[in-house]
């Protein structure tokens, strides 16, 4: 029995996580529409709910009544479980995202919120955070590659192949660019990096300029947003690694798609603009703040950026993205060497 009060806890904590998350995911196709809507001089989904605040719903019953088409050549097993892999590797690094510090839910469930651990802002804090989001978030292009050969199209398995050879490319990219953060930190610790940014001054954007631009660019990029949406670009692969898939199945890749964007945004706030950390309003509300902030300014950059050329995307991630990551890695180790040697 000593173990029953931690696991439900953990459950409790999970169920509450994913809840949460999969609604911000579902209006965050709400909020991209709107914006590009507004971008283009247009108004977007209106017609279901006041200001098409159903349309989430709409468009969720919408794929779960579509019929449900299976290529008659495809690999059944591995074609039914790759958008699983998507979404699965998509979620599952939300927690260890640290996403307030307190959530003042003593007050409302009193001795349930302290007994389980409620209000503790993390699913589970652990001490190799960051590793563990680069080991799970990594698997994710597997459900890109085997949708795309599983669909036995030679325009989905052009998609998987772009998918896999890109993330091999930004990945290194992204890496760096997090190495600056860590050595800065001296830790792993998600949790204790946002500590470590107490003001705003601290806030890893001003010490690591260099590292944040390096890691917009490659989250972009591995996340597959535009400008570096090559893997399902429609004027070359008509979807991509989508193209045989419909229905429901269709949706856990769009599904895995949005929960990648608010994940990406989530990091970002994180590591450089330090989480939860804000003066007067609570911290959950400093968090989501600065993660829709995020999520606006990469619907902005869809709406602004046109899709770059696949060799230029490659060429940059090798050539030019990678040596700057490496120098900054190189200046962040030898400034912050000096300082400890002027501090001692």
């Amino acid at each position: 029995m000593e173990y029953a009060v931690p696991v439900v806890a953990l459950i409790v904590k999970v169920l509450i996580v994913l809840g949460a998350v999969l609604t911000f995911v579902a209006y965050l196709t709400l909020i991209e529409r709107k914006v590009l809507g507004w971008i283009q001089v247009r108004l977007g989904p209106n017609r279901v709910g006041p200001w098409g605040l159903l349309q989430p719903l709409a468009d969720g019953a919408k794929l779960l009544l579509k019929e449900e088409i299976t290529v008659a050549k495809a690999n059944k097993v591995v074609y039914v479980i790759a958008p699983l892999i998507v979404v699965v590797c998509a979620l599952i690094p939300f927690g260890v995202i640290p996403f307030a510090k307190g959530l003042g839910l003593d007050g409302i469930l009193g001795p349930f919120a302290q007994q389980f651990d409620l209000n503790h802002g993390v699913v589970s804090d652990v001490n190799i955070g960051i590793l563990f989001i680069f080991g799970v978030s990594s698997l994710g292009v597997y459900g890109v590659i085997l949708g795309g050969w599983a669909s036995n199209n030679k325009y989905s398995l052009l998609g998987a192949i772009r998918a896999g050879a890109q993330m091999i490319s930004y990945e290194l990219g992204l890496s760096l660019a997090v190495l600056g953060v860590l050595l800065l930190a001296g830790t792993l610790s998600l949790w204790e990096i946002v500590e470590s940014q107490s003001s705003v001054l601290h806030w890893y954007v001003f010490r690591q300029p260099l590292g944040f631009v390096l890691f917009l660019i490659a989250g972009s990029a591995e996340i597959a947003r535009t400008p570096f949406d090559l893997m399902e670009c429609e004027n070359e692969l008509v979807a991509g690694y989508q193209t045989e898939y419909s229905s429901m199945k269709f949706g856990l890749f769009y599904l895995g798609e949005y929960a990648h964007l608010l994940f990406l945004s989530s990091l970002i706030t994180t590591l450089y603009f330090g989480g939860w950390q804000g003066p007067i309003l609570p911290p959950i509300v400093w968090f989501l703040a600065k993660v829709f902030f995020f999520v606006f300014v990469f619907v902005w950059i869809r709406g602004t950026y046109p899709r770059l050329r696949y060799d230029r995307v490659m060429s940059f991630g090798w050539k030019v993205l990678l040596p700057v990551g490496l120098f900054n890695v190189m200046a962040t180790a030898f400034v912050y060497t000096l300082w400890l040697q002027y501090a001692g």
